[in-house]
């Protein structure tokens, strides 16, 4: 054999022994973050390269596109970054790769995770996907307004009313005592199940006592006046830029409004320094809940990569990258000694207080038929809160059409 013919010979050996994984992702979802951390892990494994994908700048928009892909059994992605609220639907159409017989000893691996991402990724018994980050709910509350009026943060909703009235008398003005998402969003479901939850309920019987309560305490904040009487149609960042811009004093928002609110953000702040962020208060002695929120990895049922994919997934689920993850984006982890990491901790002082609540996160109802469990639900809440359905009748008609689904 010639040289020409071994050289070749040698770098098609070469070539063919690189595996590539292509990794899907949403726009918003910041790859520029992530792309370090893939080739950290390229340098470290030669044998492998990893291609992300981009598209759609929304969850919805992502899902869409991942639909079309997956129906068709296409076996190009091998990864994909969905929403936590997705696993299950995922699972259940068989695209998503089940990672239990990867991980070994699933349940001792899975100990060092904070229980609500595992139970959002987690459908009949088995594990579909791998938490890539996670989110909640929090109240956010003026400081400086809390000590202007002599007030405490209010550990129940009714000390809320009371404390946002305060100051909102003493405010005047257009501010707002209690911000909340009221729009038929994702945003006002978890408004909605915290406010159940914490009422002592359960999404499997809305037309409760519970469901009353929850759903009442919002409809009345709007009676009241006491939330913006455009609240049906509040969605997360007008929630978010309107705190921002000093016009509320209590409200209820996700992570990643923190750094907008300390002046990394596109928009001018006037509360740098004066925002605090707590557990969501509750009905009387019942315990404080909120949603889990994040992303998830999924392995696709139809590549041809699933253990390089998942092996790849365990780096990006391990302690050093989570810990990168935290200090260079601010991203919430998913493992808890991390919530006490002085690195992570200098970087997101406010982690420290987010831990109580993201450990008693709670995920949303997780099923294949969540799509429509979580259109039934936004749309009822949001009529309730324009005045359009009163609180009876959109709990009624909530149960009605969501009994069926959560079977």
């Amino acid at each position: 054999m010639s040289v020409a013919l071994v050289v070749s010979a040698a770098l098609t050996t070469s070539a063919s022994a690189v595996t590539t994984l292509n990794v899907f992702m949403g726009s918003q979802l910041r790859p520029e973050v992530f792309q370090p951390l893939f080739d950290r892990y390229e340098k470290a494994n030669p044998d492998i390269k990893i291609k992300i994908e981009t598209g759609g700048a929304t969850s919805e928009a992502q899902n869409q596109y991942l639909t079309t892909v997956l129906a068709a059994r296409d076996d190009t992605l091998d990864i994909f970054l969905i929403d936590v609220v997705r696993t299950a639907t995922f699972g259940a159409a068989g695209w998503a790769e089940p990672l239990n017989s990867y991980l070994g000893g699933t349940d001792a691996y899975l100990k060092s995770f904070l229980p609500g991402p595992i139970s959002a990724a987690t459908y009949g018994g088995k594990l579909y996907a791998m938490p890539a980050f996670t989110d909640s709910q929090f109240l956010y509350y003026r400081k400086d307004l809390l000590t202007k009026y002599k007030a405490k943060v209010p550990t129940t909703w009714d000390e809320l009313s009371a404390t946002a009235a305060k100051i909102q008398k003493g405010e005047g003005g257009k501010m707002q005592g209690f911000n909340f998402q009221g729009a038929p969003i994702e945003g006002t479901v978890c408004n909605f199940l915290e406010t159940l939850w914490t009422a002592g309920g359960d999404v499997a019987n809305v037309d409760s006592a519970a469901g009353k309560q929850g759903l009442g305490f919002l409809v009345d904040s709007v009676k009241s006046k006491l939330s913006s009487p455009a609240s049906a149609e509040m969605k997360t960042d007008d929630s978010r830029q309107q705190f921002q811009a000093g016009d509320v004093a209590l409200g209820l928002n996700w992570s990643y409004a923190w750094a907008h609110f300390q002046g990394n953000s596109p928009q001018p702040t006037t509360v740098k320094g004066n925002v605090g962020v707590a557990a969501l208060p509750s009905f009387g002695k019942n315990a404080s809940a909120t949603c889990t929120g994040g992303w998830q990895w999924g392995v696709n049922a139809y590549g041809q990569h699933k253990k390089e994919a998942v092996k790849l997934l365990q780096f990006m689920a391990s302690t050093n990258v989570q810990r990168d993850m935290a200090i260079n984006g601010a991203y919430l982890p998913v493992r808890k000694s991390l919530y006490n990491d002085p690195k992570v901790l200098a970087a997101n002082p406010h982690f420290k207080a987010l831990y109580p609540v993201v450990l008693k996160a709670r995920p949303r109802p997780v099923t294949p038929n969540y799509p429509k469990v979580s259109e039934i639900i936004r749309n009822n809440v949001s009529a309730a809160i324009a005045g359009s359905k009163t609180v009876d009748t959109a709990l009624k008609e909530m149960q009605r059409d969501l009994a069926p689904l959560l079977k």
